[in-house]
C-alpha cells in the first residue's frame, strides 16, 4: 500500500508539472518569442551543468537515510551527516551563483547569439540565472533526503504544487506586468526559494529527533566519501554526456534555433513523469533490501519496477517518435516551431526513453554501493562521443546531437546491463531484456504502427481534432504496452478479482 501511494503521488506530482508545462510553454513562446525561449533553454542547460557541484551528496543522503530507516545507521551519526552535507551544499550553491554572475558578460559575448537582445540585456539575464540557480539549489538535497525517508507522497505534492504556482505566477507576471526575460527569471527565483524552504521544513519534521545537537563533522563526510566520490564521478561524466550537446548547440546556432531545439528536448523530458517517480520509489526500496540482505525480494522488486517503467515509458515515447510534428503543432499552434523541432524530437525521444530504462539497473547498482561500472561506462562513452559531438554539431546542427544521444543510450542498454548482471542480480539479465522490455515494447510498437496507419487515413484538419486523435492513440498504445507486460497483466487480473470479491460480499 505504501509503495502504491508513493508511486501514485510521484506520478501525480510529475504529471502536474508536465501539465503545467504543456499549458505555459506555448505562452512563453508567444510572449517571449523564440529568442526568449532560447534563454529559458539556456537556463535549463546551466541547471544541468550546476549538478556537477552536487558531489553526489543528494544521492548519498537518499541512501544513508534509507539505511537509517532500515536500522543500519544510528540517529546521532545520521543527524551529524545531514548537518555536514547541508552546510557543504549551501556553500556550493552560493559559489555556483557567484561564478555565473561573474561570468555573465563573457557568456553573453561568446556563447549566446541573438539578433533581438542587446549584449547588456543578455549579460543581465545570465547574471539573474545565477541567482535563480542559487535560490533553487538546496531543494535537490532536501528532496533526496525526504525520498530516503520514504516521503514520496509529500515530495510529489510539493513538486506538483510548486509547478502550478511557478507556472501561474510566471504567466501572470508576464501578462499583467511585463513580457520580458527579466520578469520571468525574477519569478522563478521567488518560487524556487519558497520550494526549498518548504522542503526543509518538512525534512525537519519527518526526521526523528537527534539525541544531541547536530554538528558539522568532517568525519561524517569522510565516512561516505567513497560512495559519494563514485556517484560524483558518474555524475560528472553523465552531465558531460547529457549537457555538452546542449552547450555546443547553444554555441553554434542562433538563439531562436536553440529555442526550437530546447522545445524538442523539453517535450522529451516529459517522460520523467514516469521515470522520476518509479526511480524515486525503487532506489530507497532497493537500498533497504540490500541492507537487510533480502536478495530474493530484491530480484522480484527489480523486475516489477523495470516493467512498470517500461509500460509507462513506451507509449508516450513511441507517440512522440511517430507523430512528432502533429504533437508539436497541436500543442503550440505554431506551424513554424512544429516543423523546425519535429525532426529533432522524433530522434531525441528515442534516446531519452532508452536512458530512462537504465534508471532501475542504476538504482540497483547504487543500492549495492557500486558506482564503478557507471563511471567506467561514462568514461568510455565520453571519450567516444565528445569528439563526435564537437565534429558533427557545427556541421549538421541540432539533429546530429539527437542521433549521438540515441547512440550513447543504445550502448548503455546493450553493454552496461550485461556487465552489471555479471556481478549483481546474476541470472536476471534474460528476464530483464525479454520479459521486462521486449514484451511491453512489442505490444506498444504494434499498436503504434496501427495508429500511424489510421492517422494517414483520418488526417485531422484542426488542432482540436489532432489532439483528440493523439489522446486516443496514447490510450491505445498504453493498452498495447500493458498487454505485453506480465506484471501489468497480473496486476490487472488481481485488481479485477479483488473488485469481483468485494461485489460478491
Amino acid at each position: 500500500m505504501a509503495i502504491r501511494k508513493g508511486l501514485v503521488a510521484g506520478i501525480a506530482g510529475n504529471a502536474s508539472a508536465a501539465l503545467v508545462a504543456v499549458i505555459v510553454i506555448p505562452v512563453y513562446l508567444r510572449l517571449l518569442g523564440p529568442d526568449g525561449y532560447g534563454l529559458i533553454g539556456f537556463l535549463a542547460t546551466l541547471q544541468g551543468w550546476a549538478l556537477l557541484a552536487d558531489l553526489g551528496l543528494s544521492t548519498t543522503m537518499n541512501r544513508e537515510l534509507a539505511r537509517f530507516r532500515a536500522g543500519a545507521v544510528e540517529a546521532k551519526s545520521t543527524h551529524n551527516l545531514l548537518r555536514s552535507a547541508e552546510l557543504t551544499y549551501a556553500t556550493l550553491g552560493l559559489c555556483i551563483g557567484l561564478v555565473i554572475v561573474a561570468l555573465s558578460r563573457p557568456m553573453a559575448t561568446h556563447w549566446v547569439h541573438s539578433s533581438i537582445y542587446a549584449h547588456a540585456q543578455l549579460a543581465n539575464a545570465v547574471a539573474l540565472m545565477g541567482l535563480v540557480l542559487a535560490s533553487q539549489w538546496m531543494s535537490t538535497l532536501y528532496r533526496g533526503c525526504l525520498l530516503g525517508l520514504e516521503q514520496q507522497v509529500w515530495v510529489g505534492t510539493v513538486t506538483g504544487v510548486a509547478a502550478i504556482v511557478r507556472g501561474a505566477a510566471t504567466v501572470t507576471v508576464l501578462v499583467a506586468y511585463e513580457s520580458s526575460i527579466e520578469a520571468f527569471l525574477w519569478t522563478q527565483l521567488a518560487v524556487g526559494a519558497t520550494e526549498s524552504l518548504a522542503l526543509r521544513w518538512q525534512l525537519s519534521h519527518r526526521l526523528p529527533a537527534s539525541p544531541g545537537k547536530p554538528r558539522f563533522s568532517l568525519a561524517s563526510l569522510a565516512s561516505v566519501r567513497v560512495f559519494a566520490l563514485g556517484v560524483t564521478a558518474t555524475m560528472i561524466l553523465a552531465t558531460l554526456l547529457t549537457q555538452l550537446d546542449k552547450l555546443l548547440v547553444a554555441r553554434f546556432v542562433s538563439l531562436d534555433k536553440f529555442g526550437y531545439f530546447m522545445l524538442a528536448v523539453t517535450i522529451s523530458s516529459g517522460l520523467t513523469v514516469m521515470i522520476a517517480p518509479v526511480n524515486n520509489l525503487a532506489y530507497p526500496q532497493f537500498s533497504g533490501l540490500v541492507a537487510s540482505r533480502n536478495t530474493r525480494q530484491l530480484a522480484g522488486q527489480y523486475h516489477c519496477f523495470s516493467q512498470l517503467l517500461a509500460v509507462g515509458l513506451f507509449p508516450p515515447a513511441l507517440l512522440l517518435a511517430f507523430f512528432a510534428e502533429s504533437v508539436l503543432h497541436a500543442w503550440t499552434g505554431d506551424p513554424q516551431a512544429a516543423h523546425a523541432a519535429a525532426p529533432i524530437l522524433s530522434v531525441w525521444v528515442a534516446g531519452t526513453a532508452l536512458n530512462g530504462l537504465m534508471h532501475i539497473p542504476y538504482a540497483a547498482q547504487l543500492a549495492h554501493g557500486w558506482t564503478r561500472l557507471a563511471a567506467a561506462m561514462n568514461i568510455v562513452t565520453a571519450v567516444c562521443s565528445v569528439p563526435l559531438l564537437a565534429f558533427l554539431v557545427p556541421r549538421y546542427g541540432a539533429v546530429a546531437a539527437a542521433w549521438v544521444w540515441v547512440v550513447i543510450n543504445v550502448g548503455y542498454v546493450s553493454i552496461g546491463v550485461p556487465l552489471m548482471h555479471r556481478r549483481i542480480l546474476s541470472g536476471e539479465q534474460a528476464r530483464w531484456y525479454i520479459q521486462d522490455l521486449l514484451g511491453p515494447f512489442a505490444g506498444c510498437a504494434t499498436t503504434a504502427l496501427l495508429a500511424f496507419a489510421a492517422h494517414t487515413r483520418v488526417q485531422p484538419d484542426s488542432r482540436l481534432g489532432e489532439a483528440v486523435f493523439l489522446s486516443i492513440a496514447l490510450l491505445v498504445l498504453g493498452i498495447g504496452a500493458a498487454a505485453g507486460s506480465s506484471f501489468a497483466r497480473a496486476l490487472i487480473t488481481l485488481s479485477f478479482r479483488q473488485s469481483m470479491s468485494r461485489d460478491r460480499s
